[in-house]
């Protein structure tokens, strides 16, 4: 770990091609091969001489996948269990066939009018049901899953149990899609196109906001992320994709009736994602296929075997099921590519990273960032004038309950200054952070940030204003990359939406956020680790990724919670040179610290917390010569 001019890490912005490949480039090849490969059998099969009823069968398997794709979005990625999806595809099956079959207008506007009727109900239901946390969200799923469904059964216009018949098949541009042949590659572009989109999103600014939904949502708050509005994001897509798969389903079938959109459907869609691989995008296709194949299958073997007829095929799924989430438990797809991956590696004796190939494909993107020149820097803030009061917190108090544990604590942070917060454990350190981050909201007291008041304000608000934090336990996304957890803190300095994400028209921007990232790992002496995945770390390497996300704000004021922990000698004096040149640039510093060699050798002032309270505040050499701060740490003043 070493310093780094201002000039000389502008020089490094720039992703090497060393750097950028994450994985050996046979293996990429391998890949791109058997892709390809896949692709031609795909677009070939329905010119083959294959029976109708397997490319019946590839026709679900495409309209399966394309709701499945959003449950990972939606569930693997974000973390949001829904049973509801087949809800929105009847939405988006029920307004095409009444619009084409009771009056007669084109499909493709019954695909437009789905959409939009799909976007306002999901749009209210997400507003509601996504600010539930825990079992009470996928509760919440199947109470309204049930109720649309029997909303749809019970409507005199929609045809009650009967539904709509004789729904017109699709055309395009003259060409009949009646037969499954032809309407086959309609159905496969739709569901590869949602497939190449959702890549897309997850490669990107709001793709890393989403992934942090999973269980990283404090520490994405603290970045500046709307963790509730991107929930109603991936909600929406979601419900989108399968509304675009109800669409499909009814000029596939010409008819529509609610039984194929009830809660039971739900969770088949839910059981294919598991199967597949719920964070896995191309594990939607697995999941869906095997699904539909196997349950065709058993429905003709089982009763021949048994004798007698019933849906015995539902036995024998749940019994796959419980086996899967045993032995593969992320899904079939992650589990076949981390055994090709140990077997290429068996093959050329390399080591392979644990959880090779498990994720979302996420980092695709990298690869190409090396074929441009480098990018130009990103916006800086502009740094407050040195002296000024930066930070003022005053007679701050938070209670939990009849628990005091921040009492009327006060001290004032300059600009170009590095304050310690030092205390006993249990004295209140990491709380004043969290009140002071917006993590946590203050019981009284009064806050101040470069003359605005921040009392109150959530942590994403903070964080607009120049305001970037570490924590005491490290808050990452184990299975992003180290690149990827850095550039997350670059989120406010990036404009792309997901729109433009989805299309591929934020590379630009893009390279400038993971240049960015990069050139603060380099700072902090990590530019080794770029695509390690951050779950593989030590302690001491998790808070120097830490440390570089928050930088990667560029913030005005930097709060680091027990930096140094988990750091060797060497680390920590190299850290401490890190931060010395930080406020030679104009950054200002808070850090709680255990070290007291770390702490006396770098700050300017220091707040002494006990209980809650400030026990003193002064220069490092006046608070070690206070008997009361002896006191407070040994238990005796002499």
């Amino acid at each position: 770990m070493s310093t780094m001019s201002p000039d000389a890490a502008n020089a490094s912005a720039s992703v090497p091609a060393a750097a950028a490949a994450a994985a050996p480039p046979g293996r990429r090849r391998l890949g791109r091969i058997a892709a390809g490969m896949a692709l031609l059998l795909l677009m070939a099969l329905p010119l083959l001489p294959v029976p109708e009823f397997w490319i019946t069968q590839a026709n679900y398997i495409g309209m399966f996948s394309l709701v499945v794709l959003g449950l990972v979005l939606l569930t693997g990625v974000a973390g949001l269990t829904s049973f509801g999806q087949a809800a929105f595809v009847g939405l988006g099956a029920y307004a095409t066939a009444l619009l084409s079959s009771r009056y007669g207008m084109s499909p493709w506007l019954g695909l437009l009018a789905g959409l939009t009727v799909t976007l306002v109900v999901a749009l209210v239901l997400g507003w509601i049901t996504l600010r539930m946390s825990g079992h009470y969200l996928p509760l919440a799923t199947i109470a309204w899953a049930l109720s649309l469904n029997y909303t749809i059964a019970n409507l005199e216009v929609l045809g009650k149990y009967d539904g709509i018949l004789g729904v017109p098949a699709l055309s395009f541009f003259g060409i009949s899609l009646a037969d499954g042949r032809s309407i086959y590659y309609l159905i496969w572009l739709c569901a590869l196109l949602g497939a190449v989109a959702v890549r897309h999103l997850l490669d990107s600014r709001p793709g890393r906001a989403i992934r942090a939904l999973g269980g990283a949502t404090v520490m994405a708050e603290a970045m500046g992320v709307s963790t509730f509005r991107y929930k109603v994001v991936v909600f929406l897509l979601a419900a989108l994709l399968a509304s675009v798969s109800g669409w499909l389903f009814a000029h596939v079938q010409r008819t529509v009736n609610p039984s194929p959109f009830g809660l039971r459907m739900g969770i088949e869609y839910l059981f294919m994602a598991v199967v597949g691989g719920v964070s896995s995008v191309w594990g939607a296709f697995v999941g869906a296929g095997v699904f539909k194949i196997i349950e065709d299958q058993l429905k003709e073997l089982l009763p021949r075997l048994l004798g007698s007829n019933g849906n015995f095929e539902i036995i024998v799924l749940g019994v796959v099921l419980v086996l899967m989430l045993k032995y593969a438990p992320k899904g079939l797809w992650p589990a076949a590519r981390l055994l090709t991956a140990r077997w290429g590696a068996a093959k050329t004796g390399a080591d392979t990273g644990v959880g090779v190939g498990v994720g979302v494909g996420v980092g695709a993107g990298a690869a190409p960032l090396a074929e441009v020149p480098a990018p130009s820097l990103l916006p800086r803030r502009p740094r407050p004038a040195k002296g000024g009061p930066l930070l003022k917190v005053d007679r701050l108090r938070k209670q939990f309950g009849g628990l005091v544990a921040v009492n009327d604590v006060s001290f004032t942070l300059h600009a170009g200054d590095i304050m310690g917060l030092i205390g006993p454990n249990g004295a209140g350190k990491s709380t004043t952070f969290n009140l002071i981050s917006g993590v946590l909201p203050a019981t009284s007291g009064r806050i101040e940030l470069a003359g605005t008041p921040i009392t109150g304000w959530p942590s994403r608000r903070i964080a607009r204003l120049g305001l970037s934090r570490t924590f005491q336990h490290v808050k990452m996304i184990p299975d992003m990359t180290v690149l990827e957890n850095v550039a997350l803190g670059a989120y406010l300095r990036g404009r792309s939406g997901t729109l433009k994400a989805m299309l591929r028209l934020d590379r630009a921007e893009e390279r400038q956020l993971l240049a960015e990232a990069q050139r603060q790992l380099g700072r902090v002496g990590m530019q080794h680790h770029l695509h390690e995945l951050a779950g593989n770390l030590a302690m001491g390497p998790q808070r120097l990724m830490e440390i570089a996300r928050a930088l990667c704000s560029d913030p005005t004021l930097l709060l680091l919670d027990e930096p140094a922990a988990g750091l060797r000698l060497k680390e920590k004096q190299a850290l401490a040179d890190v931060l010395r040149q930080l406020r030679r640039e104009g950054l200002s510093i808070l850090l709680v610290e255990h070290d007291m060699d770390f702490v006396m050798g770098l700050t300017d002032r220091i707040v002494v917390m006990e209980f809650g309270t400030r026990l003193m505040e002064g220069t490092p050499q006046e608070v070690q010569d206070s008997p009361a701060v002896r006191a407070a740490y040994l238990g005796t003043e002499h």
